[in-house]
């Protein structure tokens, strides 16, 4: 009876014994799946990733070159070279003008998703500081003076420090962030 009561004790001791490593190898076994998905689920979002920034990058580069020519289009010299119009008076000229900002501004509104809030902030300023400088230059002027007038009052404005530059500066300084 011994005996029988020692294998009956060997035998639960060697199942106990398989049981536990049975559920070892499935916990290990299980791990090492997860992981596995893990990893190709992670794989397969860098993969997308890359893929939506070949997409993006060119889209993205364009909105930086069309809000650098909306820049440099609102700048002071572009800007009275182009508006400008022999026989024009004061006040048509610098309606002319502010339209022109803030046409120029409306056209290139969905370029705001590509660049940064920061460098929008800092174009948008610069568009509201054009227009604030067209409008008091031509406050400053009686409605009969010459209209060149106007423009040499945006020129002297303007010489130290154009309202473009600065958010030139900053779209140069992202540019270089992002793309080296």
């Amino acid at each position: 009876m011994r005996t029988t009561i020692y294998i009956l004790i060997l035998v639960a001791a060697v199942l106990a014994a398989m049981a536990l490593t049975g559920w070892i190898v499935y916990v290990l076994v299980r791990r090492y799946l997860d992981n596995r998905q893990k990893e190709q689920l992670l794989q397969m979002k860098l993969d997308e990733r890359r893929e939506a920034l070949k997409v993006v990058t060119p889209i993205r580069l364009q909105a930086y070159e069309r809000m650098a020519l909306f820049l440099e289009r609102i700048s002071p010299n572009s800007l009275v070279l182009r508006c400008y119009q022999p026989g024009m008076d004061l006040r048509l000229l610098q309606g002319v003008m502010t339209k022109n900002i803030r046409d120029e501004w409306e056209h290139n509104l969905s370029q705001q998703v590509y660049v940064s809030e920061e460098l929008w902030t800092r174009i948008r300023e610069a568009k509201d500081e054009m227009v604030n400088l067209v409008n008091s230059a031509a406050v400053s002027l009686a409605d009969t003076s010459d209209p060149t007038r106007l423009a040499a009052s945006i020129f002297a404005s303007a010489a130290d420090h154009s309202p473009v530059d600065g958010a030139l500066e900053a779209m140069h300084k992202e540019l270089k962030e992002i793309f080296g």
